[in-house]
């Protein structure tokens, strides 16, 4: 009797939407000379593909180690309107927010950059500064902070769906559908989500842990190229069933 093999189905390969291309931009850390190219080149590619429909998705943390804060929320907060623009929220816009209302956390922040921060809106901090500095400084930052940024960092999203992919600052805790995903795993996760080599429904795509170059793994795509540091931002681009980077 003959045997019938019946060859196994491929699995589809992850998508958008047609018509819709996705630039995915990593974290950028005050380097707003690094986000003046990058918004150049996407400008670029848009333009000589007119019939796309461009969404630029920023993966959070736009702000603390380089030394230009205040001006990438500037260029951000006044983009411009030719192409829709999803921001996301990072842990670093959390320690902002909260230095505001809880001037003692200065004493973790500036470990992650946050007195490079207050520089850039003109505020001299102090390295070993006391209860009441911490205060007068967090006073300072609020005067200095102009109102469309205080706007702009209000309506960051937590996450963002296109297709079968699913945009996030850090990650996803494993086992939680993405719906019911915690905000402090989406902004922090680091070990249980990057070791996790099974499917999460929609391919992850994510910043918040730095690497040399982007890693794109079957579930997974990291773009953080630690662009304070190396010079680099790194850029996805997806169109289609494609992955590719400008």
């Amino acid at each position: 009797m003959r045997r019938v093999f019946r060859r196994r189905k491929e699995k589809p390969r992850p998508r958008v939407p047609a018509g819709v291309s996705i630039y995915a931009i990593g974290d950028i850390h005050g380097r707003v000379d690094l986000l003046e190219r990058m918004l150049s080149r996407i400008d670029v590619d848009l333009a000589s593909h007119p019939a796309r429909s461009g969404i630029r998705v920023f993966l959070g943390d736009y702000i603390d180690r380089g030394p230009a804060s205040r001006q990438v929320i500037d260029r951000l907060a006044t983009r411009d309107r030719s192409c829709r623009s999803v921001f996301l929220k990072g842990n670093h816009e959390l320690y902002l927010t909260q230095f505001l209302s809880n001037p003692a956390i200065l004493g973790d922040w500036q470990h992650y950059g946050g007195l490079e921060t207050l520089m850039s809106y003109g505020i001299t901090p102090s390295i070993n500064a006391d209860a009441a500095t911490q205060a007068q400084l967090a006073a300072a930052l609020d005067r200095a902070l102009p109102g469309s940024h205080r706007r702009f960092i209000g309506m960051l999203k937590s996450s963002f769906t296109c297709g079968d992919f699913f945009f996030v600052h850090a990650g996803v805790r494993p086992g939680v559908p993405l719906t019911k995903q915690s905000e402090q795993d989406l902004l922090w996760i680091r070990q249980d989500f990057l070791l996790y080599e099974e499917d999460f429904s929609k391919i992850i795509v994510h910043g918040h842990t730095p690497v040399m170059e982007p890693e794109v793994r079957p579930n997974r795509i990291n773009i953080d190229t630690g662009a304070y540091a190396t010079g680099q931002l790194t850029c996805l681009v997806l169109e289609g069933d494609k992955v590719d980077f400008i």
